[in-house]
C-alpha cells in the first residue's frame, strides 16, 4: 500500500469477520461519506433525514440495494467530524452478516463512486489525521493478532496510550531543555542563565534513564518469556511433595508420613489453565540443619530467592507458621499461603483464614490453580511491555536517543559547548520522534499498515 493515496478518496470495506452472523459491519469513511448515505439510505425517522452535523448519530432505517427485491433493514452509525475515528466523515453500516447480503451493499456502495479500502487504511488515516500516534496505530494490530490475555492487555494498554504517554511526556522535557539551550545560546554574551548546570545534568540524567526504561521493556519483549517458577516450600511434612506430585499428575516426588523426606529440590515442566510453569518442590524449613540438610536448606533458598511464585504450606495439623524472612520473597505479591492436608480438619482450616486444598481428595485444587494462573498472568508492579511490533521498531531508534543523551549528558557535566550539546539533544529529539510517528517516511508506513487486514 502507498502512503501517497490520496485522502480525498472515500473509501469502504468490511470491518467484520467473514461469514455468517448476527451482525456485519461495513466502514465507509471519506468526505463523500454523507452523500453516499443519502443516496442510498432512508432512515425510519422523516425526521433524521439530511443526516445533522452536530455530532454522532444512529440512524435505524433501511439502504436501497438494486440487487435486492426490497430495502435491506440496517443501522447506520455517522460521525459527520473529524472527532470520528479516521478524522474524516466515517459511517458504519450494521446488517446481518450475511456474506451475499454484504456483498450486494458493498457493491452498492462501490457504485456510488466509493473505491475499496486498502489494507490498514482506516487505521492509516486515524494516524495521518493526529487521531492516534504510530505507536497506538500498531496497538490496533496487537490487539487483532493476540493469542493470550497477557499480549491483549500489553496491546489495549498500548493501544489507551500508555506508551505514547511516557514519550511525549519525555520529549515534552526535552523540548523545554532544548529551548533554554537555545535562549541561553542567544544570550550568551549576557550574564543570564536560564539553566543552572545542576538542573541541566540533572534533567539530562532523567530524561536518559526515562529512555532506557523504555529500550528495557523493547529488549523484554523481544525475549521468547520463560516459564515462571512456581516453588512449593513450607515446614516439614506439610504435604508439599504429595501436592506437587498432584498439580502434576503422577508420583514423581517421593512421599513418606516421615518428616524430612525431601532432602533435595524437584522440578517439573507443567501447564496450569494455560500459563506454562516450571513446578519446584523442596525441602521442608529446618533451622538447626546439619550435613545432607543444610544442603537442602540451601538448595531451598535457592530456589525461593528466584520464584517467581512461592506457595507456602501450612499443614492443618501443626501450628501456623510465619514464612521466615529467608524462605519467601520480600514481594508479598509473590507469596501464596495455604493450609494443606485439608482432609484431616476443614473446620481447623477455615478458622486460619487461609484457602484450605487436599492433595489426596483434591479438594480446592481447582481454586488453587487459577489463583496461581491469576497470580503469574498479573504484570509485576509497575511493568509495562510492548506491543512485538513497536518493540522491534524502536529498539533502534531507543539504542540512538540514549547514545545521543549519554554523549548531552558528558558534555553537560564538563561544561562544554553547548551548541554541542543542543545538537545531542536533537538527535534524541529526532529519533523519539519516529517511534511516536512525528518522523516517518511513506515506506515506514507501508511496512506497518500493509500488514492489517482490509477494514481496519
Amino acid at each position: 500500500m502507498s502512503a501517497s493515496f490520496q485522502l480525498d478518496d472515500t473509501i469502504a470495506a468490511l470491518a467484520s469477520a467473514p461469514g455468517h452472523a448476527a451482525r456485519g459491519i461495513i466502514r465507509i469513511s471519506g468526505v463523500r461519506t454523507k452523500s453516499v448515505l443519502e443516496a442510498l439510505f432512508t432512515p425510519h425517522d422523516p425526521g433524521a433525514a439530511g443526516f445533522p452535523r452536530a455530532s454522532a448519530w444512529c440512524y435505524p432505517g433501511a439502504l436501497h440495494v438494486t440487487e435486492l427485491s426490497r430495502p435491506l433493514a440496517m443501522d447506520v452509525y455517522f460521525w459527520p467530524n473529524r472527532k470520528s475515528y479516521t478524522g474524516q466523515p466515517l459511517a458504519e453500516l450494521h446488517v446481518i452478516s450475511s456474506p451475499p447480503l454484504l456483498e450486494a451493499v458493498l457493491s452498492a456502495v462501490f457504485a456510488q463512486g466509493v473505491r475499496p479500502a486498502e489494507p490498514g487504511e482506516f487505521t492509516l488515516r486515524a494516524f495521518l489525521a493526529g487521531r492516534i500516534d504510530l505507536t497506538q496505530a500498531e496497538a490496533v494490530l496487537g490487539v487483532i493478532d493476540a493469542q493470550t490475555d497477557a499480549e491483549l492487555r500489553t496491546a489495549l494498554e498500548q493501544l489507551a496510550g500508555g506508551l505514547s504517554s511516557s514519550i511525549v511526556r519525555l520529549r515534552g522535557d526535552l523540548l523545554d531543555l532544548l529551548a533554554d539551550l537555545e535562549a541561553g545560546l542567544d544570550f550568551a554574551d549576557e550574564a543570564i542563565e536560564f539553566v543552572s548546570h545542576g538542573a541541566l545534568v540533572g534533567r539530562l540524567g532523567l530524561a536518559r534513564d526515562s529512555v532506557g526504561s523504555l529500550l528495557e521493556q523493547a529488549g523484554n519483549r523481544m525475549r521468547p518469556a520463560p516459564r515462571a517458577r512456581v516453588v512449593l516450600a513450607g515446614p516439614p511434612n506439610a504435604g508439599k511433595s504429595t501436592l506437587f506430585n498432584r498439580l502434576l499428575g503422577s508420583r514423581a516426588a517421593l512421599v513418606s508420613e516421615v518428616a524430612g523426606t525431601t532432602r533435595d529440590y524437584l522440578e517439573a515442566e507443567i501447564v496450569l489453565q494455560g500459563v506454562a510453569v516450571t513446578l519446584i518442590d523442596t525441602a521442608g524449613l529446618e533451622g538447626t540443619a546439619t550435613g545432607i540438610g543444610r544442603e537442602a536448606q540451601t538448595h531451598r533458598r535457592r530456589q525461593t530467592d528466584v520464584a517467581d511464585l512461592v506457595i507456602w504450606c501450612d499443614p492443618v495439623d501443626q501450628a501456623p507458621l510465619e514464612p521466615p524472612v529467608d524462605s519467601v520473597p520480600a514481594a508479598s505479591d509473590r507469596v501464596l499461603r495455604v493450609v494443606t492436608k485439608g482432609d484431616l480438619a476443614d473446620s481447623a482450616a477455615a478458622s486460619q483464614d487461609l484457602p484450605a486444598v487436599s492433595a489426596l481428595t483434591g479438594a480446592g485444587l481447582p481454586q488453587l490453580v487459577s489463583t496461581i494462573a491469576s497470580r503469574l498472568s498479573r504484570p509485576a508492579s509497575g511493568a509495562r511491555q510492548l506491543v512485538g511490533t513497536t518493540a522491534a521498531r524502536s529498539r533502534e531508534s531507543l539504542i540512538e536517543a540514549r547514545a545521543a543523551l549519554d554523549r548531552a549528558l558528558a558534555i553537560a557535566r564538563h561544561e562544554e559547548d553547548q551548541e554541542l550539546l543542543a545538537i545531542e539533544v536533537r538527535a534524541a529529539l529526532h529519533e523519539l520522534g519516529k517511534i511516536a510517528g512525528a518522523v516517518y517516511t511513506d515506506d515506514l508506513l507501508d511496512r506497518i499498515f500493509s500488514r492489517f487486514c482490509i477494514g481496519k
